[in-house]
């Protein structure tokens, strides 16, 4: 029988080392939104709530799929224990729904690298071990120091007359912050987070970073999108043959400048220019499809020595006919849009690829979303990937 697991997180709305940390932006998205993908990614999690006393916190919560539960505020100031927090949850979640789940998952949004792996791989440490509570922890190497009540310093974890190659020494492990897992019913007992057997999850160090101060925040950024980008470069076809691209909103912001005689002029990103101009150096074809018919896409098109259909009543068969004619085959193509009607086209390929800004829809149901909006450098990132991924 598989065991329920409960995914809680734990966000009050009155930080002080960091004002505002849970909604801070990382790679365009509120901090406690990667933490709330991930534990919806993960494999054995079937709930996830926030545990917080923020109504924005809450609502950007619901925005990205997570139940709230709101806390009181005498659980919510700076010295209120995370432990305090679940109970509560439990608590509520019992009380309103006679929800009791076999496991929690305890979750903190200030460790934004964690992945949906590494939360699965935490219960199966408990459940393949009969363990009572487990936590995710990475290898250690480093010295510790402190001083003794006579004011010397000493070694922690070492004698200090001894320096020891790494492979050398004793495995030992930094607690990370970012899983636990504990038995539900254990838990409400011993109202602390590790009781009985406690065994660990081992995560990779590229994935270990915790958000203490203002610091963290420049690097973990850096590593984030270092992280997304590798996935987004899984995601690609193996052999990418064709991009074929929307032009409104995804070259452009989707605005338009109007003159006073009815001409109207566009912004476009140059970067992107030079984007495509490496795709078709190393043999990609380049498409533009536009449903409008507009002297401004056939400038820009022009300009980058694109080959373009524009007015356009079917996309989907215009990019079909274009594909045969090719000789490329649809599994083999990265199609790039914002918006409803670019869904037919979208579903053809095998890489469907939206835009930061493109519209809600479109967002939930493509391959790839790209960190970067329309006209702002969005088909720079996907050229710049997919050169990456033909260098490997």
């Amino acid at each position: 029988m598989k065991l329920q697991s409960l995914a809680i997180i734990p966000a009050r709305g009155g930080s002080k080392g960091i004002p505002g940390k849970n909604l801070r932006l990382l790679t365009g998205k509120p901090l406690i939104a990667h933490t709330i993908e991930h534990a919806r990614q993960a494999r054995a999690v079937n709930r996830v709530v926030v545990s917080t006393d923020d109504p924005e916190i809450a609502s950007v919560s619901q925005l990205y799929g997570a139940e709230v539960v709101f806390r009181p505020p005498e659980i919510s100031g700076d010295i209120a224990s995370s432990e305090s927090a679940l109970l509560h949850a439990l608590e509520h979640l019992v009380k309103t729904e006679g929800y009791n789940p076999d496991l929690v998952v305890f979750l903190q949004c200030t460790s934004p690298l964690t992945s949906p792996e590494d939360i699965d791989g935490t219960v199966q440490a408990l459940i393949e071990e009969d363990a009572d509570s487990a936590l995710a922890v990475t290898p250690f190497h480093h010295f510790l120091w402190q001083r003794d009540k006579q004011g010397n310093i000493r070694g922690v974890n070492h004698d200090k007359s001894t320096r020891p190659l790494r492979q050398e020494r004793e495995p030992q492990y930094l607690e990370t912050g970012a899983v636990y897992v504990i038995r539900t019913q254990g838990f409400l007992k011993a109202k602390h987070r590790f009781f009985g057997k406690t065994v660990m999850y081992v995560m990779p160090r590229e994935r270990y970073w915790e958000i203490d101060d203002p610091i963290d925040l420049t690097i973990i950024e850096v590593l984030l999108k270092k992280q997304q980008d590798q996935v987004k470069i899984r995601l690609l076809p193996e052999t990418v043959a064709a991009l074929v691209l929307d032009f409104d909103g995804v070259f452009t912001d989707n605005s338009v400048l109007v003159s006073q005689n009815g001409i109207e002029a566009v912004i476009c990103n140059r970067s992107d220019g030079a984007g495509l101009s490496k795709l078709k150096k190393a043999g990609i074809a380049v498409l533009v499809l536009s449903a409008e018919e507009n002297p401004v896409v056939s400038a820009r098109c022009r300009k980058l020595g694109l080959e373009c259909l524009q007015g356009l009543q079917d996309k989907e068969a215009a990019m079909l006919e274009w594909l045969e004619r090719e000789r490329i085959s649809p599994a083999n193509v990265i199609y790039v849009g914002n918006d409803v009607n670019d869904l037919p086209c979208m579903e053809l390929v095998r890489c469907s690829v939206a835009v930061s800004d493109a519209h809600p829809d479109i967002l939930s149901m493509v391959r790839i979303v790209l960190t970067k909006p329309g006209g702002r450098g969005a088909i720079r990132e996907i050229c710049d990937l997919i050169m990456t991924k033909m260098r490997r």
